[in-house]
């Protein structure tokens, strides 16, 4: 990667970083709370797949 390019993806990677800063709109925001509880319930079921296994 260039160097230019690098730093514009570091450059994205920040201001992606900063977004929780950003005020989400109400629709944004319940696809965030759906996407967050579905990623911790898939945590949770390997976790126990993980468990029963050993």
């Amino acid at each position: 990667m260039t160097d230019d390019a690098r730093d514009r993806a570091e450059k994205r990677f920040a201001a992606i970083q900063r977004a929780p800063d950003i005020k989400l709109s109400d629709k944004e925001q319940k696809a965030k709370s759906i996407s967050d509880n579905t990623a911790r319930l898939k945590a949770l079921r390997l976790a126990k797949d993980a468990a029963s296994k050993a």
